[in-house]
């Protein structure tokens, strides 16, 4: 990772190794059930699989960015935008990314890319329309944090594993493997990669969960000791929060399978299991964006 004067997170970078070395592991032994019971057609699965992983790495951004309507904007289109970003890219001495904005009236950032080179972040109007300079800048210091340390591209290669196995059960269909009532074997073959497929992806789900909620904090942290405003960075994520429930329902649900790439998510009921959220608890945050004001009150 180049260097920035985002504060670094170690644990953050241990949680991305673990999170990829699991993943590893986990796409290993789903070669070597696709090995055993798929036998010549596997190649074929992992060529297919192999074709989508590249093409999902290599034009992340531009997949994201599309999916969640963001438009790139020049200066002159945006000038307080690319205002914030240029100076908040001057502070953390690092490249700045290329700015968009999505028409959208549910309050919200989020940002992509592989590295700080080809970067790119995105603010949504209702975001632009609600906040104030300064609660901008703590939000779009946020999302540069994830530029910086990288955790965008570890989310989005360890999200892969998840489509792979819906990939490998399809396939293992498609190929009338099961067709044959009659062959036992060949039906109980179906069974297990299935039944693996089904492991692989609540297992894959579930790393990128608890990743999703250490990269926010880490995120928030870095983002507060870059601006030295904690507190405006907690005014910005309570009044997203709040302006968030406020949007239709509809409009919540389009944007709800974005939300491990959003600022906040687009759905944030207390009832929601913690082990599935995306994002951590409003509480969770503002209380470390407090602790980290009173830090800098002391120092």
């Amino acid at each position: 990772m180049a260097q920035t004067r985002f504060a670094p997170d170690r644990g953050l970078t241990s949680r991305m190794v673990m999170t990829m070395f699991f993943i590893g592991l986990l796409y290993v032994v789903v070669v070597g059930v696709l090995v055993v019971l798929l036998k010549g057609a596997w190649v074929v699965v992992l060529l297919i699989a192999g074709a989508l992983f590249v093409a999902q790495f290599w034009f992340s951004d531009r997949i994201a960015a599309f999916s969640m309507g963001a438009r790139e904007v020049t200066p002159e289109q945006a000038p307080e935008l690319h205002g914030a970003v240029d100076r908040l890219c001057a502070l953390a001495d690092m490249p700045k990314p290329r700015v968009a904005i999505a028409e959208s009236d549910v309050p919200n950032a989020f940002a992509t890319g592989r590295g700080q080179k080809n970067s790119l972040v995105c603010a949504t109007t209702g975001l632009l329309r609600r906040l104030e300079p300064a609660e901008l800048e703590g939000v779009l210091a946020h999302e540069l944090s994830h530029v910086a340390h990288r955790d965008v591209a570890v989310m989005t290669i360890a999200s892969f594993l998840g489509v792979l196995a819906g990939i490998i059960t399809r396939a293992a269909l498609w190929s009338g493997i099961g067709r044959n009532n009659r062959d036992q074997n060949t039906a109980i073959a179906v069974l297990i990669v299935t039944a693996v497929s089904v492991v692989v992806y609540a297992i894959s789900f579930l790393l990128t969960r608890l990743l999703s909620r250490y990269r926010e904090l880490s995120a928030d942290r870095a983002a507060a000791l870059l601006t030295g405003r904690p507190s405006a960075l907690a005014a910005a994520l309570t009044k997203v929060t709040g302006q968030i429930a406020r949007i239709p329902t509809e409009d919540l649900r389009k944007a709800q399978p974005f939300n491990a790439f959003y600022f906040a998510p687009a759905f944030n009921k207390e009832s929601f299991s913690r082990l599935l959220s995306s994002h951590p608890t409003l509480e969770q945050r503002l209380d470390q964006l407090g602790r980290i004001a009173a830090e800098l009150g002391r120092a």
